[in-house]
């Protein structure tokens, strides 16, 4: 408990850890959105379907942007600007606002 107190830098990474997680925990939220986010199946199977479901789906979510952000940044090295390691630090495949979740429903007319 010292430590802690005495720690500022401990108490910086484990905030830092803190915030990645409520970032997660966001993202599942914003995929939930169908029953405000309420899991109502009856059975243990039924649950376990759609939690999985939805950790496969944060799961892509993530793995997309983590793809895109290395592409960023590895054109930003072929172009000759060099990316500062703090910056990247603070950079997170976690967002979502890019991708609509909800889907666009064009209706062309006739």
């Amino acid at each position: 408990m010292i430590d802690w107190i005495l720690d500022a830098e401990l108490q910086r990474r484990a905030q830092i850890g803190l915030n990645k997680g409520e970032a997660h925990h966001a993202l599942k939220r914003a995929i939930s959105f169908h029953r405000r986010g309420e899991i109502r199946d009856r059975s243990a199977e039924g649950q376990h379907y759609r939690i999985a479901g939805m950790n496969l789906l944060a799961a892509i979510i993530i793995f997309w942007n983590t793809m895109k952000l290395g592409e960023v940044v590895a054109n930003q090295k072929r172009d000759g600007k060099l990316l500062s390691p703090d910056l990247l630090a603070h950079v997170s495949p976690l967002g979502w606002e890019h991708i609509n979740l909800t889907g666009e429903y064009r209706w062309p007319k006739p």
